[in-house]
């Protein structure tokens, strides 16, 4: 290297980051994995955007959520939950989460736990005795409810030896209890999924001739998929008659109209029974008016159904200060990326291409880096198109590119042919294959990609995508749900000015493969214009910030003014 660029070369990586000559660059070897390392804490709760203009028309907003990121987050549920909240509290809103106090939820990421009350809740004959605590999780108030039965114990968020479905509909009534024993009286009540589906019933059937005046019901269907089976003698035990519930135009399964016995679906009451009921994109909502068993309620409901694009939290996902990241970047300033990228590949054991001083000789002399890096987050489920993301291993390593997959299979069976692919795999030179999920790893994984594959059947939002254009990786996504909300292509000249990623539409290895091959391209023959287009995609406004005046739209359109029923 000449004098003047190892000058350069030295004055880049001052400019990058003042810590970068003390990086320690990570190996397979060590002893403890790069991602499982002390991290600085990151206080979110004083970052809510204060640049965010207040609204004039305040509310008190109640979600009652199965999950909550980070605390309990299983999906895109929990980071759901935490962006919108944290928007609405920006906006000057009243914010609280309710949330079953799990026994695996880590104790030390709440802020000023406190027990707030003790109260009564029913279930099946009986008055359990419950605690609520009240805690602050990234600058939200939440309250903890605690059964003193088995309910919510065990490792794990969901799969514990109790009855979910029964300790979900016991959570739903006990909510309700708490704000009755309380006095607190929130303008919306914003419940989630199948598991708070019940609320909406007990509410209006039950509390709402009781003390609960005020409350409107907002539910949230994050994923259609999931229905809440439930039999009427489940349903009975919160004390409500299950009975009355199976009917075609309250909350009776269609699917098993006619069987014995038939059932419920505590999704389809909680359609029926809230005042507005919102899905997670434009897209989603029209596919899921034209399909599915459920359309047919969805459509007589047509009326009170809205599509909200999701959003992402710009404090949590941010390059520019994400405590995870051995280097900071942001769009005007690039480098940093590429340093993240070659931080992984060491930590991984993938050849990296650059070499010298900092590890990234390619990066501070400005040439492209020929080596695309491929990342693929997702839960290893049917719906995120297995097959698609096991042929695109075998793709990307014929394309000469590399691939991380991080994920978790629930299904014993996928979990073996991932651990067979990954024994296959783990030890060459392109593929990583890691069966786990790790918050720390997913951010740096996103921060090193130069490209992010959600390849879904069907997706009802997705938070992937845009979390890595959030971090510069370019998304390769198939057309379907909220993936066609947010993610245009770069060769279709009608959309040209949102082009930021590459789309597919089949479910077939060509359509994946012709998208990939085109990524590649871009990528290894014009260095500059996939610069800018990684520049675009980071600069595309996916926050909460931009799409929580819809849900506050819809909150409007429902709630009561003054103290009439």
């Amino acid at each position: 290297m000449s004098t003047w660029r190892q000058a350069r070369a030295e004055s880049v990586v001052d400019t990058i980051n003042p810590v970068l000559k003390n990086l320690v660059w990570p190996s397979p070897s060590d002893e403890t994995p790069f991602w499982k390392k002390e991290f600085p804490t990151w206080d979110v709760s004083v970052e809510l955007p204060a640049d965010v203009e207040k609204d004039s028309d305040l509310m008190h907003i109640i979600h009652v959520t199965a999950e909550m990121a980070p605390i309990a987050k299983v999906g895109g549920l929990g980071d759901v939950v935490t962006g919108l909240a944290r928007a609405c509290l920006a906006r000057g809103h009243t914010v609280d989460v309710m949330l079953p106090f799990y026994e695996c939820i880590e104790k030390q990421h709440i802020i000023d736990l406190t027990l707030i009350t003790t109260y009564n809740s029913f279930h099946d004959g009986n008055w359990i005795l419950t605690n609520a605590y009240r805690g602050e999780v990234s600058g939200i108030p939440v309250i903890f409810v605690e059964p003193s039965n088995q309910f919510f114990k065990g490792k794990y968020v969901y799969g514990g030896s109790y009855d979910e479905l029964e300790a979900y509909i016991f959570f739903s009534r006990a909510c309700l209890e708490w704000m009755q024993v309380t006095g607190v009286q929130p303008d919306i009540i914003h419940v989630h999924e199948w598991q708070t589906s019940a609320l909406p019933l007990l509410y209006w059937d039950m509390y709402h001739h009781l003390s609960l005046k005020r409350p409107r019901i907002t539910l949230t269907i994050h994923n259609m998929e999931h229905y809440g089976e439930c039999r009427q003698e489940q349903l009975s035990k919160c004390g409500l008659d299950g009975a009355i519930y199976a009917t075609t135009d309250r909350a009776v399964d269609d699917r098993t109209i006619g069987h014995n016995p038939e059932r419920l679906s505590l999704l389809k009451g909680g359609i029926v029974y809230s005042n507005a009921v919102v899905t997670v994109s434009p897209t989603y909502l029209k596919e899921t008016l034209c399909s599915g068993w459920l359309s047919s309620t969805l459509i007589r409901n047509r009326d009170k159904y809205f599509g909200v694009l999701n959003g992402i939290d710009p404090a949590i996902w941010n390059p520019a200060t994400d405590i995870f990241l051995p280097v900071k970047f942001n769009a005007q300033k690039l480098e940093g990326k590429k340093f993240c990228k070659n931080y992984v590949q060491k930590g991984l054991g993938l050849p990296v291409e650059s070499a010298g001083r900092a590890e990234g000789k390619d990066v501070v002399n400005g040439t492209q880096q020929k080596v695309p890096l491929v990342v693929c987050i997702t839960r290893l489920v049917a719906q995120k198109g297995l097959h698609l993301i096991i042929h695109a291993i075998k793709h990307i390593e014929e394309l000469g590119g590399q691939m991380v997959v991080l994920g978790k299979a629930p299904d014993d069976r996928v979990e073996r042919e991932f651990k067979d692919l990954a024994d296959l795999y783990n030890e060459g030179p392109a593929i990583r294959i890691l069966l786990m999920y790790s918050e720390e790893l997913s951010h740096m994984l996103y921060a090193a990609a130069d490209m992010v594959l959600v390849p879904s059947l069907y997706e009802p939002c997705g938070l992937a995508q845009m979390f890595g254009m959030r971090y510069g990786a370019v998304p390769i996504v198939r057309r379907t749900g909220g993936l066609a909300d947010t993610v245009f292509d770069i060769d279709d000249h009608s959309n040209n000015h949102m082009a930021n990623g590459f789309v597919f539409e089949g479910i077939d290895e060509g359509s994946l493969n012709w998208a990939l091959d085109r990524a590649f391209s871009l990528y290894k023959n014009k260095p500059d214009e996939w610069t800018g287009l990684v520049r675009k995609a980071m600069e595309r406004d996916n926050s909460w910030n931009n799409t929580a005046g819809n849900y506050i739209e819809v909150y409007n359109s429902v709630r009561v003014r003054d103290d009439s029923s």
